[in-house]
């Protein structure tokens, strides 16, 4: 079944397994996905992972320049580095700025907590800031993504706290970030362990309904 029943049989047709529960169509994953924060030991295979930077691609581009581009991090050492580099930079920017949210200081202040929740999969979109939308562009993308990994069972959460700590010259050299290119959204992926609960979300705020 199409990921989404509206999109051409091009887009793809994501099969992990012979197991796999069908797909959503694309409102009910949209009403399904959660902001994932325990995940399972499980692995995910390349296949896999291109699949869902193939979702990423489709995403609406302005001036059709595809500014993303994708840096994939399975390595658990190499995320435990980035999580222990990334809690004190995320701490500063929290004084920096004047939120004084008590409870996040102490978390980021655990050496045991893990920013990347123990996922085994890290895909940074990148880009060059080079125009006026490329940000937009590559959160577009992440949506795409997330919404792919939801429709396939999968679970999926934006690690803003990891931006500042990515775009740092150590990180970028270790994980083979271009210097003229930013890290603009870290996202974790992986099977999730147990059901995340819904959230409740306020009704739309019509600002102006002109007929």
């Amino acid at each position: 079944m199409l990921l989404c029943n509206a999109c051409s049989h091009e887009l793809m047709i994501m099969t992990l397994s012979a197991n796999e529960k069908p797909h959503k169509n694309i409102f009910e994953t949209i009403l399904a996905r959660r902001s994932v924060r325990a995940y399972a030991p499980n692995e995910l295979d390349r296949n896999t992972i291109q699949k869902l930077l193939e979702a990423a691609v489709r995403a609406p581009t302005a001036m059709h320049e595809e500014p993303w581009a994708f840096i994939v991090v399975q390595n658990r050492q190499v995320l435990k580095q980035l999580s222990d580099r990334a809690k004190p930079l995320f701490i500063e920017r929290l004084h920096r700025t004047h939120h004084t949210n008590v409870h996040a200081i102490d978390t980021f202040s655990n050496p045991d907590f893990n920013i990347f929740h123990n996922a085994g999969t890290l895909i940074v979109i990148c880009a060059k800031p080079s125009g006026h939308f490329v940000e937009a562009d590559c959160w577009l993308a992440a949506e795409n993504l997330m919404l792919a990994a939801c429709a396939i069972g999968l679970g999926s959460c934006v690690i803003g706290s990891s931006v500042e700590a990515l775009n740092t010259p150590e990180a970028k050299a270790e994980l083979n970030i271009p210097a003229e290119f930013d890290a603009v959204a870290p996202i974790i992926v992986g099977v999730p362990s147990g059901e995340t609960a819904a959230t409740s979300r306020k009704k739309p705020l019509i600002l102006a309904w002109k007929q």
